[in-house]
Parts: C-alpha cells; sequence; structure tokens
C-alpha cells in the first residue's frame, strides 16, 4: 500500500487574530486544510513494509514544542506567517494521530472478526470484545439521535419566532390602520381600550369588496396557448369586467374588451375574420389593439375599445389588467428541469379567488378533506409544519415530501414526491425518485368566481401523454378532488359573507396562507417594498 499526505501552507486563509493563541487553542485556525491519502493494491505490499510506511506516515514529531511563545505581543506579518506555519503543522499533526487511531480501530475489529483470531480466542473472549465494539456503536447511534432531537427543537423555535414576527407584522397593520382616524373627544374609554388592543388574527370577513386597483398592477395568466387557435376566440372575466381574447394577423395574441362599440353586444358571440374579431350584430370588426377596421353598411368612424398589454410566454397568455405601466418581464411557470407537461385543464368555481388560494396553500386539510382521492389511505400526523425561508414565500411541507411555493399575484407550485399513485414516499421530495408538478392559477373573474388554470406535469411515465383521451382522464380526476375542496369553501364563503372570519385562529401550518394574505393586504395598502419577497 502507498500512502501520500500533502499540505500547501501558504495558499490557506488564515485568521492572524486566532493564531496568536497557540498555547491554548491550536485547533482554532481558520481555514480549509486536508490530508490526501492515496491508497495502491491492498496486497502490494507485506506487513513489515505496511508498519514501516505507517512509521513514516505518523511518527511526526509533535510540534506545539516548538512553537514561538506570542501571546499578548504584536506581531508582524512575518511573525504572524511563521506562525501561521507552525498552526498548520499543528494541524497536519492532529490528523496524522485521528487517522492512527482509525488504523488501530479497523485492525481490531479484523482482530476480532479474522477467522485465524478465532483460533486462539475463546468464544467468551470474542463475544466480549463484539459486545464492547457494539455498545461503541449504540453510543454511537444514540448522539445521532440527540442531534436529530436538536435540530427539531431549533425548527420548532424558529417556527415559533417567526409566528412571533407575523404577529408583529399583524399588530403594526391594526396600529397603522388605527392611527388613520384620531378619535375625537367624545371617544369612550372602552373604544380606546379596544383600538389599542393588538388584532391577534386576520379579518377576513363579511361581503367580499371591490377589488383593489392596485392588485391589478401584475401580468396574470389568463389562457394555455394551446387552447388559443388562429380562428377560436377565448372570452374570459377579470376583475369585474369581461374580455375576449384571440390572435390577430402576426399570430399574436390581443385582448381586447368583450363589448361592442356600437351597441354591447357580446363579442365572442362572433368570429375571427383576417386577424380581427367580428361583432355578430352588425359585422364591425376589432384588432388586437381594439381598433374598429370596418364598418359594413355605414360609414367607418375613428372607434376604438378598450385592450389590453397582452403576451405569450411559455405555453401561457397573460395580460395587464392594471392601470400603471406593465413591468418588462414576466414570471416563469415552468415545470423544473426533466418534467412533461401530461394535462392542461381551465375550470370556472364558484368561490372568490382568495378563498380558493387559501385552499391551495393549505397541506394539513389533505387527510381529511381528500380521503376519496390523493390523499386515500394517508395518515394523520401529530404534527404538521410548513418550513419555509424567514422571508419567502415558499417552502417545504413536514411531514409530507411536497414543496411549495406562492407565486404572486395568484399562482401555486408545487412539487411532490410520489412512488406509486395515491402514495408517499420519502421525507422530502429529493429522497424520493418521481415527482409530480402542480400548476395552479387562481384569476380573480369577479368577486365570487374564479378561473382556475391548472397544469400537471410528471418526470416519469412519458408514454401516458400519447394514450388517447388520457386528457380526458386527468380532468375527471381534478374534478374530484376539487369537489372536495368546493364543498367546504363555498360554505366558508357562505359565512364569510354573513359575517363570519374565515381567518380567526391560525396555526402554525397556515404560515403560508397567513403569508399570503399579509402580501395581498400590503398590495392593497401600497407598501414598498412589499413584504416575504426580495424581488418584490
Amino acid at each position: 500500500m502507498t500512502a501520500i499526505a500533502a499540505a500547501v501552507a501558504l495558499s490557506l486563509p488564515i485568521s492572524l487574530c486566532n493564531s496568536c493563541k497557540v498555547s491554548k487553542k491550536f485547533q482554532g485556525v481558520k481555514g480549509g486544510f486536508g490530508v490526501f491519502a492515496v491508497l495502491g493494491e491492498a496486497n502490494s505490499l507485506g506487513p513489515s513494509d505496511k508498519k514501516s510506511l505507517w512509521g513514516t506516515l505518523f511518527d511526526v514529531e509533535d510540534p506545539r514544542s516548538k512553537a514561538p511563545q506570542c501571546k499578548g505581543r504584536f506581531l508582524d506579518v512575518y511573525q504572524a506567517l511563521e506562525l501561521a506555519r507552525y498552526d498548520i503543522q499543528y494541524c497536519d499533526w492532529r490528523a496524522r494521530q485521528d487517522l492512527r487511531t482509525i488504523v488501530l480501530l479497523h485492525e481490531k475489529v479484523v482482530e476480532v472478526l479474522n477467522p485465524l483470531a478465532r483460533e486462539y480466542k475463546s468464544i467468551g473472549t470474542m463475544k466480549k470484545e463484539l459486545a464492547e465494539l457494539q455498545g461503541e456503536l449504540a453510543q454511537a447511534h444514540k448522539q445521532v439521535h440527540i442531534s436529530e432531537a436538536r435540530v427539531s427543537a431549533a425548527l420548532d423555535k424558529l417556527a415559533y419566532m417567526e409566528e412571533l414576527v407575523n404577529g408583529k407584522l399583524l399588530e403594526d397593520r391594526t396600529k397603522m390602520e388605527s392611527s388613520i382616524a384620531a378619535p375625537s373627544s367624545s371617544t369612550s374609554t372602552q373604544s380606546l381600550d379596544t383600538m389599542k388592543r393588538p388584532r391577534k388574527s386576520l379579518d377576513v370577513s363579511g361581503p367580499v369588496q371591490p377589488y383593489h386597483p392596485r392588485l391589478k398592477n401584475f401580468w396574470y395568466p389568463v389562457a394555455f396557448s394551446t387552447d388559443l387557435k388562429d380562428e377560436t376566440m377565448i372570452p374570459i372575466d377579470c376583475f369585474e369586467e369581461p374580455w375576449v381574447l384571440f390572435r390577430g394577423k402576426d399570430g399574436n395574441p390581443g385582448c381586447i374588451q368583450n363589448t361592442c362599440a356600437h351597441r354591447a353586444c357580446p363579442l365572442h358571440l362572433g368570429s375571427v375574420n383576417e386577424g380581427r374579431i367580428q361583432c355578430p350584430y352588425h359585422g364591425w370588426e376589432y384588432t388586437t389593439d381594439g381598433k374598429c377596421e370596418k364598418m359594413p353598411s355605414t360609414r367607418l368612424l375613428n372607434v376604438k375599445i378598450k385592450s389590453l398589454p397582452c403576451l405569450e410566454q411559455e405555453g401561457m397568455i397573460w395580460i395587464w389588467p392594471g392601470d400603471d405601466p406593465p413591468t418588462t418581464t414576466l414570471p416563469s411557470l415552468q415545470p423544473p428541469s426533466g418534467f412533461v407537461i401530461h394535462a392542461e385543464i381551465v375550470m370556472e368555481l364558484p368561490v372568490e379567488h382568495g378563498l380558493l388560494l387559501d385552499n391551495l396553500l393549505d397541506l394539513a386539510h389533505a387527510p381529511f378533506t381528500h380521503t376519496s382521492t390523493f390523499a386515500k389511505g394517508w395518515t394523520v400526523p401529530s404534527l404538521v409544519k410548513f418550513l419555509t425561508p424567514a422571508s419567502g414565500l415558499q417552502g417545504y411541507w413536514d411531514p409530507y415530501p411536497i414543496d411549495m411555493e406562492f407565486q404572486p399575484p395568484c399562482m401555486v407550485l408545487s412539487t411532490i414526491g410520489i412512488s406509486k399513485p395515491g402514495k408517499l414516499e420519502g421525507q422530502s421530495t429529493k429522497e424520493c425518485a418521481t415527482h409530480l408538478h402542480q400548476l395552479h392559477v387562481c384569476l380573480p373573474s369577479s368577486r365570487n368566481k374564479t378561473r382556475l388554470l391548472y397544469r400537471m406535469s410528471l418526470d416519469f411515465a412519458p408514454l401516458l401523454k400519447h394514450i388517447p383521451f388520457m386528457h380526458y382522464l386527468w380532468r375527471h380526476f381534478a374534478e374530484q378532488v376539487l369537489n372536495e375542496d368546493l364543498r367546504l369553501v363555498i360554505g366558508q364563503q357562505e359565512r364569510m359573507i354573513n359575517g363570519a372570519n374565515v381567518w380567526n385562529w391560525p396555526v402554525a401550518y397556515d404560515k403560508l396562507g397567513v403569508r399570503y394574505r399579509l402580501w395581498r393586504d400590503a398590495v392593497e395598502r401600497g407598501s414598498k417594498p412589499l413584504p416575504f419577497s426580495k424581488l418584490m
């Protein structure tokens, strides 16, 4: 066996301050250091040769006796460099001693288990030695469990601290809202006490209010590119207004008001004629920028209806419904590398889009709500946590192997680790061999209606995409899952309209939903920068 150990002194970053404390803290050198061994054939040397090599490798003089005494002294750069070299020599010596210990323990194990050793050792002696080794192994396992417990305690503490931070944000928001209207001299003591008392929960109750104009100043995905053919139209509602999508002469998508300027007829009931949408009532034709270019049976007038900025990216049609100038970039909603899109489904749901987002950002309800679909057979864990950075709108679920992200203004992306349909595998998505990726877009159509865009992708079974009518099977399954949610969310909506607070008692696993609500409130208040995201 051949062995080579090398250390490069001058190429390592060194802390001169710590290097001065040689007498007590030789192991405190900051920087990278490694001992590299190159091992050849195991049978290339005999036992005596091995011991000779070991003597060369391990019999290195302890450098501490030669280290210069510098405690309490100021050093110039040369003295500091010399001291750093002694530090490195000590690290090299310490590494050799640790390596010697490992080699000796390895020989001890081999000696106990070697068939030749059993010829002169009694069974009792071997049992005793093996029991001692087993005890050391058990101690190592115990230390690992202690470390795991410490990590778990640290995560719990982090979750608790984040709850305190969220509570502080809610308190600050309440104080700011209270300061808008100063109390008059006739304000009672009871009302003052109520004003000073911080609100401990989100208040999402009462009839759905009109959407704030600031919530419109985002790019919204409204349709899949595959659904918008050259001669087709897609009517949509967005923020209580009717719009219609179609492709112009250049093939690019456009979005115009779904109301003819002449007699307010719905334009989507007409047809697309040479890249213009034709009203079915009197044949007026509009381009993608809303200009009327044809008026049969009358003189052409300068007429134009409202249009929205419209773009196409990564297989989706986007619109900007706000009054502010649109941003130049769109967020990416593509599945991760290695995934293939298997289904793109659009549904109209009779719920306010915020309540639907609340539902999608919550996984703790799965073993209770989705007992007939994807969560059939799931056990109910004693504790469900959503672990996330202190400032972010993404994270992962514990104990479920699911990563999740809220992408403003209305998108939810999730990656689920699975082994077979309906079954979870492992403790994290990285531990799972196969995955399902989902995109949910909750477009606010009106105060009680949401346009849901759902995209499902897999990183396995690519042939499923080519099976005839498979798209209908995926849609049937998606509708089953949504129906399990809808009966609950519709009930929430009814009670919310009648005054019930749907966010009365947030708990630890509601973290991502709470952050969405705080983000949305910050948008409506015009806060800069927006919370939980460095990009906002």
